[in-house]
């Protein structure tokens, strides 16, 4: 007859068992004191390692090399100007310090007066009137005035015109004229022909004028 040996306890048990009767009657450990007692077969958990803390974050090598560029650059310019300042300074000093040379100046001669024809003082032209004679030549009328209480005799000058903003040498036109006689506050109109290379047209208005009054006779004395 077949029998089977239980895995358990190694006992033979008869075919007509599915388990063993010895094993079946003792009642399984509970699972709590199984569990406890897995426990404390373990070996005590040991906790991970701390993970590292990060690196606070610094001044980058590149930026640093540039600051310290730039401050090493700085001094060097201020003691440059500095040096330059005191150099300048000192340079201005040394010509100072030096007594200064007197200056001689070459006389120059004295340019003579010109003597002043003593009737410009009485004599006034006034009342100009730029017009043409009949063969289209510019002609000049004008008042000659005496403010004389003496009586003026032959006057024979030169007028030479001017424009009051011109920026001409020489004058925009010229006239003469010759007076017998005039007598004393008293005025006379004359009139004369009128040298110049301008257009009657292209004259200044009257009151941009003014005049320069030569008398040639008599001479004065």
């Amino acid at each position: 007859m077949f029998t089977w040996i239980c895995p358990t306890c190694g006992r033979e048990c008869p075919p007509a068992y599915t388990e063993c009767p010895d094993c079946a009657g003792k009642a399984p450990a509970p699972a709590v004191e199984t569990a406890a007692a897995a426990v404390s077969t373990q070996p005590p958990a040991v906790p991970p390692p701390a993970a590292p803390r990060p690196a606070a974050p610094g001044i980058p090598t590149w930026l640093l090399s540039v600051v310290f560029a730039l401050a090493f650059f700085g001094l060097g310019a201020g003691v440059y100007f500095v040096s330059q300042h005191f150099r300048n300074k000192s340079q201005a000093a040394a010509p100072a310090a030096q007594s200064p040379q007197p200056a001689f100046e070459t006389p120059q001669p004295a340019s003579p007066a010109v003597k002043q024809h003593p009737y410009l003082k009485y004599i006034q032209i006034t009342g100009w009137r730029l017009l043409q004679d009949a063969r289209k030549r510019p002609e000049i009328r004008f008042i000659v005035v005496n403010h004389s209480g003496a009586e003026i005799p032959d006057i024979n000058a030169t007028v030479n015109l001017r424009a009051r903003a011109g920026t001409e040498t020489e004058p925009i036109g010229s006239f003469s004229f010759k007076l017998p006689s005039l007598g004393p506050y008293e005025s006379r109109d004359l009139s004369a022909p009128l040298n110049t290379k301008l257009k009657v047209y292209e004259f200044p208005d009257w009151q941009n004028l003014f005049e320069e009054i030569q008398i040639a006779s008599p001479d004065a004395k």
